[in-house]
């Protein structure tokens, strides 16, 4: 280990040391790998290819899409490799990177983060990383892009090479154009998500979705602080993310047949956390399984989520505001979930609200499409999903009619005989019952943050925010990373079927991975029937992030949601609920910006009162218990602008 590598590991955070301990230089990780691996035979490689070759051919919701759109053909591709390697003799055998690397180039020309290959042994476990992080921001014009570093892990020393400098070339190559190349490697479907993904993925590659590096060092040339064009050799360093006593690596992440998400996104996040943030692991631990609450940062709301949620008020030029960022949507309990959300934001500012879901690769679909209805009066319709028709997509439907709830499908799978339609009909995964069992608790106008990492699940509350008019959606780049899919691990589908009579799906060597997109998303309201994949979500208006936003906690970013926000009309609605001597109830609607109250009992409308003074009183109101209470309230223009809703 060079003394320089060794010196910032044993500085590392104790939170993280027993994990960083494990790292080594690539080089060192490729020697001791072939002495003890001896790879693929020829019968494993055939069998990923014929695995890949069900899913991509009878499973995968979007080969239609992506033919049509990338003009690839990943089964005939498959089915050539195939036959290569049916032609190959012992002798002849290509190495297991080679392979690999078709692999990936095959998945990745679908342009799709959840459909995907992941390496198996002696690589399923490992991250490559270097000990620093760069991200992007723009000139003051804003049409040059420009990167720099903003992080390095604690430990690291440098005279020059520190937060603050600007990243010029990577091993020779302009940044922009290596970041670029580093893209085409990567899944996003439209540019802005591929240079997003290059970037993310240039310092820390998950094997989970990524090839090992090819080089085992980089030179970065980049302008120190002091205006000197200088260069700086760093090894690549590789490692198991584990917390003691775990077996597998620790991205946080469990199976889940209702997600969706970027895996890789979701494990470049932890590994971040873990080179760069290692107190807000320790964090983390503090709060355990006992769902203690705690402030990672200064200012911050205590939670007992604080790996998913951090929530603070945020004072700007235009008054103060909520800001609540949610990291990802991988939270194992929804309701716990929701209701964190829930208290967190109730506890900020009234006034106006960020949310912040830049770089969330998604996580559990109800978990997004149930935090919706927290900020409008409508009713949330939950998107629809639909399976590709063919006979195998029919078979599962009816395995996992009881157990997954697949059952809705079933008939209209079925109806394609006849019909020959492409896709099945679309169902919800997450009812419309629970997307609207709540209903509105934050009033003061709503405002969200994307990015083109933004993904899958957070992909889908995006739209559904828009879709449902929120509120305005502000973008860090011109688009989401536009994955609209549920996601299944092949494991998931071999456990599925494998009581089902010539079932086509095997276990996987070397505990090598694929996930396949099987239901693909489709938009509500005024987009209904639109894919969510490929097409994304477009902001309402770019920003441009600045080299004070990356340096100085999003600085302008904030100033800039906050002036859209101070725009907007605050409204309120509170309700106090009085029992009377002859057993009915006086309730009072207490009002901010609201000209009418209409008061149901259950569904039944019971009475239209004109607000004065801020509020609207009913009187002698029956109210059976478990029954209830809902107001709807409406501005001069008789707009529905906001709900209530209070069980007795």
């Amino acid at each position: 280990m060079p003394p320089l590598i060794a010196g910032y590991l044993r500085r590392a955070h104790a939170a993280v040391k027993p994990q960083l301990a494990t790292a080594i230089p690539l080089s060192d990780f490729f020697a001791k790998a072939s002495k003890r691996d001896r790879g693929l035979t020829p019968a494993e490689r055939r069998k990923i290819v014929d695995q890949a070759l069900v899913l991509l051919e009878l499973n995968y919701a979007h080969l239609p899409l992506k033919r049509a759109i990338h003009a690839i053909e990943p089964v005939q591709r498959l089915k050539l490799l195939k036959f290569r390697l049916s032609e190959i003799t012992t002798g002849e055998s290509s190495s297991d990177i080679e392979f690999h690397e078709e692999m990936q180039e095959i998945f990745t020309s679908l342009r799709d983060f959840h459909t995907n290959y992941s390496l198996p042994a002696p690589f399923d476990e490992k991250v490559a990383f270097l000990p620093f992080l760069i991200e992007e921001y723009f000139d003051d014009r804003k049409t040059e892009r420009r990167v720099l570093v903003t992080h390095v892990q604690p430990g690291f020393r440098h005279p020059t090479f520190k937060p603050g400098v600007d990243v010029l070339y990577w091993n020779g190559v302009p940044i922009e154009r290596a970041i670029a190349i580093n893209g085409e490697t990567q899944a996003g479907s439209n540019p802005d998500a591929r240079f997003a993904a290059g970037l993310s993925a240039l310092t820390i590659r998950p094997m989970i979705g990524s090839l090992p590096p090819d080089e085992h060092w980089v030179v970065i040339g980049y302008r120190s602080l002091n205006g000197r064009d200088l260069e700086y050799k760093q090894p690549w360093l590789m490692f198991t993310p584990r917390r003691e006593g775990q077996t597998g690596p620790d991205f946080g992440l469990k199976p889940g047949r209702k997600s969706g998400i970027d895996l890789q996104r979701a494990a470049i996040n932890q590994v971040r956390k873990i080179l760069f943030a290692p107190k807000a692991v320790a964090g983390e631990k503090k709060a355990g399984g006992r769902k203690k609450r705690i402030a990672l940062h200064a200012g911050d709301i205590a939670t007992s989520l604080p790996s998913v949620l951090r929530a603070h008020p945020v004072p700007t030029p235009q008054g103060s505001f909520g800001y609540i960022r949610i990291f990802t949507f991988e939270a194992d309990k929804a309701d716990e979930f929701v209701a964190e959300f829930i208290r967190l934001i109730e506890l900020l500012p009234q006034d106006g609200l960020m949310i912040d879901v830049r770089g969330n690769g998604g996580g559990y679909i109800e978990n997004g499409e149930r935090l919706l209805q927290l900020f409008t009066p409508r009713q949330i319709e939950p998107e629809t999903f639909e399976f590709i028709n063919t006979a195998l997509n029919l078979d599962i439907c009816r395995a996992g009619a009881e157990t997954e709830g697949l059952a809705d499908w079933a008939e209209s799978i079925r109806q394609s005989v006849l019909t020959g339609s492409t896709h099945s009909r679309g169902f919800a995964l997450t009812s419309k019952e629970l997307c609207n069992a709540i209903g509105q608790r934050y009033y003061g106008p709503a405002l969200l943050i994307i990015d083109a990492l933004c993904y899958s699940t957070t992909d889908m509350f995006a739209a559904g925010f828009q879709d449902h008019d929120i509120g305005d959606v502000v973008g860090v780049s011109g688009n989401t990373g536009a994955g609209g899919a549920n996601v299944w691990d092949q494991a998931d589908l071999l456990g599925l079927m494998r009581r089902q009579p010539g079932s086509p799906y095997k276990r996987l060597p070397k505990n090598a991975g694929m996930r396949v997109a099987l239901l693909r998303s489709l938009r509500v309201g005024a987009r209904a029937g639109t894919p969510l994949e490929e097409l994304g979500v477009v902001p309402d208006e770019r920003h441009y992030m600045t080299r004070t936003d990356v340096l100085d906690g999003n600085a302008d970013l904030i100033n800039r949601a906050a002036e859209r926000l101070a725009k907007k009309p605050v409204r309120g609605l509170s309700v106090a609920i009085e029992r009377n001597a002859d057993r009915t109830f006086t309730v009072i609607a207490n009002t901010r910006n609201v000209a009418r109250v209409d008061l149901y009992v259950g569904d039944r409308p019971r009475e239209s009162v004109d607000v004065a003074r801020n509020a609207a009183r009913f009187s002698n109101v029956p109210l059976p218990k478990g029954s209830v209470v809902r107001l709807e309230g409406f501005d001069r223009r008789h707009t529905l602008v906001a709900m209530l809703r209070r069980s007795m």
